[in-house]
């Protein structure tokens, strides 16, 4: 009996151990359910709000686009004639100083665009023009690596295509509104043109350098022919041009054109349009001169750069156009003579080559403008084109930012040697002198104190306060900066020292004072701008007072006049460059000397030819000006709208500034 009743036991345990098995199973079945149904239901989730996610997009995407698309210009700017059949230039005066003919030259067909130039265009300006859909996003990635390395804007994402429809239909302002229509146009234009078409009407609308539109103005003016007869190397320099068409002109600098059409013709190798070969057996490397021609104005340099400038403001304008500017010329004749004097005096022994000189009013009217010494040898406008080293010229920007923050022309710091991350910045005399205030060092040029100031400030604030005086060229983000180390203009540098001409108060420098049909009607007009105040009444009063004291007992005493003036003289490392920058009441002007290759002149700075070429210009200039004095500390700056604070505000109306 015991035996069976074991054996029922263990049945029944057997048993219930099965029932046990199944029970466990059912469990994990029902665990596995629930998750596969919460992963089910998280998925669904993810699918339903990326779906609304996507919904909501296309709907705010389409809003975008229709806010955008709603005052796209007419398409049919297309279809116009865009040739002006007349431009006269007149001076200040009205009197006509240069009438340029149609700024454009002949419509060029396809069929006669020989394939060099087309593979030129096509290698250097948009490589898969002939495959994308008028936006190239492998292009756009690329210049977006290559702009993220070099921690800034150099190269650009935009076809052939988008660059048409910015040169048609838009202005050349970065806003993002600009770059939305220009999609869309880009879009348009692409469903509604053949890629032929597209590449014709872009050659024969886009700007060449030199006062030239369109493929065939270039090709004469350059070299004498017709587009269907140029060579390789020509049509490569052409192509090269287009993305700095005045840098890269043969015109105003041969071998940097030179130089330019030789990558050109590597990037056709490189995309397979070329061989070594076609080169080598072509014989064609470098063999053509730039054609020279009569030169009817008296100011070609600011003629031309007038002339780069009208299309933004003519736009599709016909019948005869007319062009008042602010030259003036006597002072442009005192300025080519005191430039041309200075020059060929100083050339041999000092080893000058060139200059450029350029004369502002004190609210931004450019009143003379010499781009060199020679315009028939080289149109190249050292004024306005050549971006060169201001040295000590800067140190404006240091002491205003200073000024800013605070300090006073009284402040005292110490001249002495200073390591900043292995970098020793030395006085040009390689002297310290110990304590000296904030004013005498700026009289004096003296590299340490400025370096020291700029680096108890932040270079941040130097650069900030460049860029409110209008200096719009890359600048150096360390403190070599503060001794002029990034390259600018004459032209803008100038412009930033008329801000202190004109009492702190916003300049913009400009050369068209209105544009108008020969009718009457009127096409542009410079109205008067709005006194904005960029910088304060104190730190204005305090600059104009450090300046003063520049010319009357420190670096700028060779250029010292009858009247009461202010200015900055700059060398650049091994004597390259040499800039003076002054201002009366009246006038502003800036002269520049060096040589184009960039070789040392000898013993030539800032005090010395540039202001000596100054005064010569200026004594002329001003012999009938008021002898008002500069505005400082003591003879009070003029108020303007203030550009600060609520508090700023306050302590003006209470007498603190």
């Amino acid at each position: 009996m015991p035996p069976k009743k074991l054996k029922k036991k263990g049945k029944k345990k057997i048993a219930s151990k099965k029932v046990g098995k199944k029970n466990t199973n059912t469990k994990k079945k029902r665990s596995y359910n629930t998750k596969r149904k919460k992963k089910f239901s998280l998925k669904r989730w993810l699918i339903k709000w990326l779906f609304v996610a996507f919904v909501w997009g296309v709907i705010a995407l389409t809003i975008i686009l229709a806010y955008f698309a709603s005052d796209l210009p007419d398409v049919d700017k297309l279809y116009e004639d865009y040739r002006t059949p007349n431009v006269k230039i007149l001076d200040k005066n009205g009197v006509v100083i240069d009438s340029i003919g149609n700024l454009y030259g002949d419509y060029v067909t396809y069929d006669k665009f020989p394939e060099h130039l087309v593979n030129a265009v096509i290698s250097t300006e948009d490589r898969r023009f002939f495959s994308h859909f008028g936006v190239d996003p492998i292009g756009i990635m690329r210049a977006a690596v290559s702009n993220y390395k070099a921690g800034r804007v150099v190269q650009g994402g935009s076809t052939i295509t988008q660059q048409l429809a910015k040169v048609v239909f838009l202005s050349h302002e970065r806003k993002m509104k600009r770059k939305v229509q220009e999609l869309l146009l880009a879009f348009y234009l692409e469903k509604n043109f053949t890629k032929e078409e597209i590449l014709t009407m872009y050659l024969n609308r886009i700007y060449f350098g030199s006062g030239n539109y369109g493929v065939a103005a270039a090709s004469q003016s350059y070299f004498g022919k017709k587009v269907e007869d140029i060579n390789l190397f020509e049509a490569a320099t052409l192509a090269g041009m287009i993305k700095a068409p005045s840098r890269y002109s043969p015109a105003n600098n041969f071998e940097l054109s030179q130089d330019r059409a030789d990558q050109v013709l590597r990037l056709m190798v490189d995309n397979e349009m070329l061989t070594t070969d076609d080169i080598i057996n072509g014989g064609i490397k470098h063999n053509f001169v730039v054609q020279r021609y009569n030169i009817k104005s008296k100011y070609p340099y600011f003629v031309d750069w007038i002339k780069e400038r009208l299309p933004d403001f003519i736009g599709n304008q016909q019948g005869e156009i007319i062009v008042k500017t602010t030259i003036d010329p006597e002072l442009q004749a005192m300025a080519q003579k005191a430039l041309t004097i200075n020059i060929k005096a100083a050339g041999k022994d000092r080893k000058v080559g060139q200059g450029a000189i350029v004369a502002l009013s004190p609210d931004g009217k450019v009143r003379a403008m010499v781009g060199g010494t020679d315009y028939k040898k080289s149109q190249f406008n050292r004024a306005a084109q050549a971006y060169r080293q201001p040295g000590s010229a800067f140190k404006l920007f240091v002491y205003l930012a200073a000024m800013e923050k605070g300090y006073t022309p009284e402040y005292m710091a110490i001249d002495e040697e200073i390591t900043i991350d292995d970098w020793s910045p030395k006085n040009w005399d390689e002297k310290y002198i110990g304590d000296v205030s904030l004013r005498n060092a700026l009289a004096k040029s003296i590299n340490t104190v400025a370096v020291g100031i700029a680096q108890k400030i932040g270079i941040n604030e130097v650069i900030h306060a460049a860029r409110k005086l209008g200096i719009t060229s890359d600048m150096n983000k360390d403190l070599t900066s503060a001794l002029g180390t990034s390259e600018v203009t004459l032209l803008e540098l100038t412009g930033a020292y008329a801000h202190l001409a004109n009492f702190g108060n916003s300049v913009w420098v400009h050369g068209i004072e209105e544009i108008k049909k020969s009718d009457g009607s009127v096409i542009y007009k410079r109205m008067p701008p709005e006194q904005r105040r960029v910088i304060s009444h104190q730190a204005t009063a305090h600059m104009n007072d450090m300046l003063l004291n520049v010319v009357e007992s420190g670096t700028g005493k060779q250029s010292r006049i009858k009247l009461q003036s202010a200015g900055k003289t700059g060398t650049s490392q091994d004597s390259r460059d040499a800039w003076f920058i002054g201002y009366t009441n009246d006038l502003v002007t800036g002269v520049w000397v060096g040589n184009d290759d960039n070789t040392p002149m000898h013993k030539v700075g800032g005090g010395g030819t540039p202001a000596v070429i100054w005064k010569d210009f200026m004594q002329e200039a001003t012999k009938d000006a008021s002898s008002r004095k500069i505005a400082t500390t003591v003879y009070r700056v003029k108020k303007g709208k203030q550009k600060g604070s609520f508090w700023d505000s306050i302590v003006d109306k209470l007498g603190g500034r």
